[in-house]
C-alpha cells in the first residue's frame, strides 16, 4: 500500500539524514556505545543540519514547520541505521513543545536562538525515585524566596534522559502542597540553569539498551531559580505535562514502529545471507512464514502510527488514541524484534549485530512515558470503564 503521510519535501529530508548518518554516526557508532552516550560536539553537528530548528519560528532562527513528520522520519532512519541520536530526541520532541506552549515572548527570545543552534541542549526532569508513573507524587520543592525574586529549589529526579549534557532542564517541582481534592494540585515547571550554584549530576545510569543516550540522576541542593524561569503559570504544571504527553507517546509509538520496521530489514537481509544445511536460511519455510507474520504485524502499525502522525499535526490527537497507539505498536515492536533476533540464531545475541541493541533498545518502550498498564488505563476509561 502507498504511503500518503509524507510529500516531496520529506523524502528530500530523507535522503539528506540518510546520507549524514552514514557519514557521520554509522562510522562511530561502536566507540559512542562503548562510551554510554553521544559526544556533545555531535549536536552542534545536527543543530548545523537544521534538525533542532524545524518547528521552531523563523524569527528565532528555524525554520517555522509545524509538523511532527521530519520527526517521525529521523526515527525511521536512525532505527533503519541500528544507530540512536543520544538525547536530541528530548531536546525536541519533550523539551520544545513545553516552550512553544508555556514560554512568554521574552523567554523564546532567551531560550529558542540557543535551542536551534545547540548551544543549549534541553530535557525534562520529571520522575523521582520512588515515584515512577505517579508523578502527583513527587517531593521535589520549590519556594518562593521572600523577596519574590527567585525560587528555591531542592529534591531530586531519576531517570532523566539527556541529563548528562543538558543546558537547560525543565524541572517539576511543588510549589504548594496538594489539596484533599486534588493531589495534583501544586505543580510547577521551572527552565533550570544546569550551572547554577547547588545543581548537579549524579550517576550517569548503566542501562539495559538506549546505551548512547545519556541518563542521569540529579540533585537540587537551595538551587535558586529566577522567577523570569518559571515556565506557565504556578501550580499549573500537572495540566501542562498531561497535555504534552500526547505527543511524548506519539513519539514512543512511532520509535516502536520503526523499530520493528527495521528488525524485518536486518532479518530479511541476514537470512539471505547466512546458509544452513547447504541451504540460505530464507529458504526454508518457517523463515518465510515468520518474516510474512512480522510483516503483515509491521503493516498494521503502520497504519496506526500514520493516522497518529496526521491527528497530531491537526492537534487532534487525544489523550486516549495517542496512548492506544503507544500500546499496539510497542507489544507489536516487542514481538517482531524478538522474532527477528530468533532467525539470526546465536548472532542475534551479539551485540555487533544491531539486531541485538534494537532488542534491548526497544523494551524501554513499554515501561517510559507511561507503562503499557496506564495505557490501558487510559484507553479503559476512555471507554467508560
Amino acid at each position: 500500500m502507498r504511503r500518503t503521510v509524507f510529500n516531496e519535501d520529506h523524502e528530500a529530508f530523507r535522503e539528506t539524514l540518510r546520507a549524514f548518518i552514514e557519514a557521520e554516526v554509522v562510522p562511530v557508532y561502536d566507540e559512542w556505545f562503548a562510551a554510554g552516550q553521544a559526544p556533545r560536539e555531535f549536536y552542534y553537528k545536527l543543530a548545523e543540519l537544521g534538525v533542532f530548528g524545524i518547528q521552531v519560528a523563523e524569527e528565532y532562527g528555524g525554520a517555522g514547520i509545524d509538523s511532527y513528520k521530519f520527526e517521525a522520519i529521523i526515527y525511521e532512519e536512525t532505527a533503519r541505521a541500528g544507530v540512536t541520536f543520544g538525547g536530541s530526541g528530548v531536546h525536541t520532541l519533550l523539551g520544545l513543545p513545553y516552550v512553544k506552549l508555556l514560554a512568554t515572548d521574552e523567554q523564546k527570545k532567551r531560550y529558542l536562538p540557543k535551542f536551534v543552534s545547540g548551544e543549549e541542549m534541553w530535557a525534562i526532569a520529571m520522575t523521582e525515585p520512588g515515584t515512577g508513573s505517579d508523578l502527583a507524587g513527587m517531593k521535589t520543592t520549590a519556594k518562593l524566596s521572600e523577596d519574590g525574586t527567585h525560587y528555591v529549589l531542592n529534591g531530586a529526579k531519576t531517570f532523566i534522559t539527556g541529563g548528562v549534557h543538558a543546558d537547560r532542564m525543565i524541572v517539576c517541582a511543588r510549589t504548594s502542597a496538594p489539596t484533599a481534592e486534588d493531589r495534583r494540585h501544586g505543580i510547577s515547571l521551572f527552565v533550570v540553569d544546569t550551572k547554577a550554584e547547588g545543581y548537579s549530576v549524579g550517576r550517569k545510569l548503566d542501562k539495559l539498551g538506549l546505551k548512547t543516550s545519556d541518563t542521569a540522576e540529579l540533585a537540587f541542593v537551595d538551587v535558586k531559580v529566577p522567577v523570569e524561569d518559571l515556565l506557565g503559570e504556578e501550580n499549573k504544571g500537572f495540566y501542562y505535562l498531561g497535555h504534552n504527553l500526547a505527543s511524548e507517546r506519539w513519539g514512543i509509538a512511532y520509535g516502536a514502529y520503526a523499530q520493528a520496521k527495521a528488525a524485518i530489514r536486518f532479518a530479511t537481509q541476514y537470512v539471505k545471507e547466512r546458509t544452513v544445511f547447504g541451504q540460505p536460511v530464507a529458504a526454508f519455510q518457517n523463515t518465510k512464514f515468520e518474516l510474512a507474520a512480522c510483516q503483515a504485524e509491521v503493516d498494521a502499525a503502520e497504519a496506526v502510527v500514520d493516522r497518529a502522525t496526521e491527528a497530531l499535526d491537526a492537534g487532534e490527537l487525544t489523550p486516549a488514541e495517542a496512548a492506544s497507539a503507544k500500546l499496539f505498536t510497542t507489544e507489536v515492536a516487542h514481538r517482531v524484534i524478538d522474532r527477528c533476533l530468533q532467525l539470526h540464531g546465536g548472532y542475534g545475541f551479539m551485540n555487533e549485530y544491531p539486531i541485538a541493541r534494537l532488542y534491548a533498545d526497544n523494551r524501554v518502550n513499554r515501561i517510559y512515558g507511561g507503562t503499557s498498564e496506564i495505557m490501558k488505563t487510559i484507553i479503559a476509561k476512555n471507554m467508560g470503564l
